[in-house]
C-alpha cells in the first residue's frame, strides 16, 4: 500500500475491540480497510503480559455478553481455540452468567479478531485533517495516509486531540457533549508469588472497601503456569497516586492485598491505564462527525463500558458508513448542527466486564 492511501477505502484508527469489529465488518462488505495502532500489539485493554514464568491479564479481566450477535462471536472464538468460558460468577456471588476469557490469555481474543485484516502497528496518528473530500492522517513515524473514510476508536479525549491537531471544528453542542466523557484511571499491579494465593476459586474477587477494585489469581484463572495475581486499584486510589512513584504505589496495593495473597511476592510490575473505562456513556452507539467525507467516532464510551459495548459500537460505526443509518452530525461545516445532547448514560461496572 502506498503512503497516499490509494489502495484503502477506510482508515480505522485503533486496534481495540471497536476498531477490529468495525474493520472486519467493513472488509466483509467489500471495502479496503487499513487499521493503524500506536501499540506493539492489537487489543488495547485486551492486554496480557509475561513476567518470568507467569502470565497476567492486566487490562480487561473477562468478557460477558447479552447481545446474540456478540455471543456468536464468542462462540466462534471458542471453536477456534481463542477463548473459553472462565466461570459463572465468583465466590459468594455466583449468578449463572458466563464470564469468558482469552485462551491462553485475553490478548488472544484480539489476535483472533485481527486475522485477515491489513494493519500497521507502532504507528501513532498525530493529526487528522480534512483534504477536500478526503481525510489526511499524519503519523509520528513520518508516514501519512489520505483516504475517503475514517473510523476513530481511541478514547474520546485522544480522538478529540487528533481532531484539534488537524483543525477540525465541531459544532459547539457536540464538542461539549464529547468533552464531557470522562474515564476512570486504574493502576494495575502484576505480582509473581512464591506460592498459591488465598483468592478462592474461580480466582477473582471484588473487595468491599479499600484501595483495591479487583483481585485475580491468574493461575486459578487458567492462564498462568506460576502463581501470580493481578491487582486493580480503585479510581480514587489511582487518581491520588497517578503522579507518584509507581513502585511505591505498587507496594501500597500489595500491602492492601496481603490477606488474599498468602505468599511472598517475588517480583512485580505496575501498568497505568489512563482510560480504563468510561465513567458514563454517550447515549448513541457511535457518532458521525462528518458525513462528507465520512468520519465516525466509536468505542466503549458510546455503546457501553464493556468489551461487548466496544464491539457493538464498532458494528454501529460500520453500519453508519455502509447504509447511512441516522447518527447525529457533529461538524457544523458539513451539515446541520446536531440537536441538544442527551444526558450521559448510567455509571457502569468493572473494567473488562
Amino acid at each position: 500500500m502506498d503512503e497516499t492511501g490509494e489502495n484503502t477505502d477506510v482508515l480505522v484508527i485503533g486496534a481495540g475491540m471497536a476498531g477490529l469489529t468495525a474493520a472486519a465488518e467493513l472488509q466483509r462488505a467489500g471495502l479496503r480497510v487499513l487499521v493503524l495502532d500506536k501499540g506493539r500489539g492489537v487489543g488495547g485493554r485486551l492486554a496480557s503480559r509475561r513476567i518470568d514464568g507467569a502470565t497476567f491479564d492486566h487490562g480487561a479481566q473477562f468478557i460477558t455478553t447479552r447481545d446474540p450477535r456478540f455471543a456468536a462471536v464468542l462462540e466462534r472464538g471458542r471453536q477456534n481455540g481463542a477463548m473459553e468460558e472462565w466461570c459463572r460468577g465468583f465466590a459468594g456471588a455466583a449468578d449463572g452468567h458466563a464470564r469468558w476469557r482469552g485462551k491462553p490469555a485475553m490478548s488472544a481474543v484480539a489476535k483472533h479478531l485481527a486475522l485477515g485484516l491489513d494493519m500497521l502497528l507502532e504507528t501513532p496518528v498525530a493529526a487528522l485533517r480534512r483534504a477536500g473530500d478526503r481525510w489526511h492522517a499524519e503519523t509520528t513515524t513520518g508516514r501519512s495516509f489520505t483516504v475517503g473514510t475514517v473510523v476513530l476508536t481511541p478514547p474520546v479525549p485522544q480522538s478529540l486531540a487528533l481532531l484539534d491537531a488537524g483543525g477540525i471544528v465541531l459544532a459547539p453542542e457536540m464538542r461539549t457533549r464529547l468533552a464531557a466523557i470522562e474515564y476512570e484511571r486504574c493502576l494495575a499491579v502484576m505480582a509473581v508469588l512464591e506460592g498459591p494465593s488465598r483468592i478462592p476459586p474461580p480466582g477473582g474477587l471484588t473487595p468491599a472497601d479499600g484501595p483495591i477494585a479487583w483481585l485475580a489469581d491468574n493461575q486459578l484463572k487458567g492462564i498462568s503456569a506460576e502463581p501470580s495475581v493481578t491487582i486493580h486499584a480503585t479510581h480514587a486510589f489511582s487518581l491520588e497516586h497517578w503522579d507518584r512513584d509507581r513502585q511505591e504505589s505498587g507496594h501500597g496495593l500489595i500491602e492492601a492485598a496481603a490477606k488474599w495473597l498468602g505468599a511472598a511476592v517475588k517480583t512485580f510490575q505496575v501498568h497505568a491505564w489512563r482510560y480504563s473505562k468510561p465513567i458514563c456513556c454517550d447515549p448513541e452507539p457511535c457518532v458521525l462527525v462528518s458525513r462528507c467525507p465520512p468520519l465516525v467516532l466509536a468505542g466503549d464510551a458510546f455503546a457501553g463500558p464493556r468489551v461487548e459495548g466496544a464491539a457493538l459500537s464498532g458494528w454501529a460505526a460500520a453500519a453508519a458508513i455502509l447504509d447511512g443509518r441516522p447518527v447525529r452530525l457533529a461538524v457544523g461545516a458539513s451539515g446541520p448542527s446536531p440537536g441538544s445532547p442527551r444526558g450521559p448514560g448510567k455509571r457502569m461496572g468493572a473494567l473488562g466486564a
